[in-house]
C-alpha cells in the first residue's frame, strides 16, 4: 500500500471509528428505552431528541453565541493569568511556596457555590460566567506548563548558560518552546472545563445562552429539547477543543506526540 494510500485510509478510520461509536451508543440508548419502557418525560428516544434537535436549530444557533463568548474569554484569562504565574513560580522558589498550596487548596472548593456569589457580585451579565469558566480553566494551565518548564533536560540549561545566555531568552528560546506540548494538553483540559463553567454560570443566573435554555427546557419537563441541548454542547466543545488541536499542529508539529500519533496513523 502506497504512502498517499495509507494515509487515506488514517483519514478514512479516524472520522468511521468516532461515527460507528457514535452510532452504536445511540442503538444502545433506543435499547434501553424499548425495554425499560421509560417514560418520554424522563428519558425520550434518540430519534425524539434528533428530530427535537433538527426543530430548534434556529434556537440553539441563536443561544449560542453568548455561551461561546463566555466560554473563550474566560479560557484567554486562564491562559493570559495562569502561564505568566506558571513562569513566576518555576523562576522563584519563594513564589512558588507562596502560590502553590493556594493554587491547590483552591480546587477544593467547589466552583458551582461561586457561581450565585458571583451573579449577586456582578449582575446577570456576561462577567460572572466570563469569571467563573476562568477559575474552573485555571488550574489545569499553570499545573501543566509548570510541569512543562520543568521536564527539560538540564544538559540543555547548562549548555545555555555556559554560553551567556540570559535568563529571559533561556525562557523564550528554550523553556517555553519545550514546554509547549505539556502547555496545549493543558489547554484542551482548560477549554473543556471552561465550557463546563460557563454553563454552569449560565444556570445559575442569565436570560440567555446555552445554560439559560437548558434550565427553561427543564423547567418545562421538554426532555427532549434537554437532551437535544447536550448533543449540542458536546458538538460546540468538540469545536473548541478541535481548534486547539489544530493550533498545536501548527504550532509544534516538532514534538513528539505529533509526530509518534500521525506515525500511528500512518502504518495501521
Amino acid at each position: 500500500m502506497s504512502a498517499q494510500n495509507r494515509r487515506r485510509h488514517a483519514v478514512i478510520a479516524a472520522w468511521a471509528y468516532p461515527t460507528i461509536a457514535f452510532i452504536g451508543f445511540l442503538l444502545l440508548w433506543q435499547l434501553v428505552v424499548m425495554v425499560t419502557q421509560v417514560k418520554r418525560f424522563v428519558l425520550p428516544q434518540p430519534l425524539q431528541v434528533l428530530e427535537r434537535g433538527f426543530a430548534s436549530v434556529d434556537l440553539l444557533l441563536a443561544q449560542t453565541p453568548p455561551t461561546v463568548l463566555a466560554i473563550v474569554l474566560g479560557f484567554a484569562g486562564a491562559v493570559l493569568i495562569g502561564i505568566p504565574l506558571a513562569v513566576l513560580m518555576v523562576a522563584s522558589r519563594p513564589l512558588e511556596d507562596s502560590f502553590y498550596p493556594l493554587i491547590v487548596g483552591s480546587q477544593g472548593v467547589p466552583k458551582v457555590a461561586l457561581a450565585p456569589v458571583l451573579v449577586v457580585w456582578f449582575g446577570f451579565g456576561i462577567l460572572p460566567k466570563v469569571i467563573l469558566a476562568m477559575l474552573i480553566a485555571f488550574f489545569p494551565v499553570v499545573i501543566n506548563t509548570a510541569i512543562g518548564l520543568r521536564s527539560i533536560d538540564p544538559n540543555y540549561l547548562h549548555l545555555v548558560r555556559s554560553m551567556g545566555a540570559r535568563a529571559w531568552r533561556i525562557y523564550t528560546r528554550l523553556l517555553l518552546p519545550s514546554a509547549l506540548p505539556q502547555i496545549f494538553a493543558g489547554f484542551k483540559v482548560a477549554m473543556a472545563l471552561a465550557i463546563v463553567g460557563a454553563i454552569v454560570g449560565e444556570m445559575v443566573g442569565a436570560n440567555s445562552g446555552l445554560g439559560y435554555l437548558l434550565v427553561v427546557a427543564n423547567g418545562n419537563l421538554d426532555m427532549a429539547l434537554v437532551f437535544a441541548i447536550l448533543v449540542w454542547l458536546v458538538l460546540v466543545s468538540l469545536v473548541l477543543v478541535g481548534i486547539i488541536d489544530i493550533a498545536e499542529r501548527f504550532a509544534i508539529p516538532w514534538s513528539r506526540d505529533t509526530r509518534s500519533r500521525h506515525l500511528v496513523q500512518v502504518q495501521s
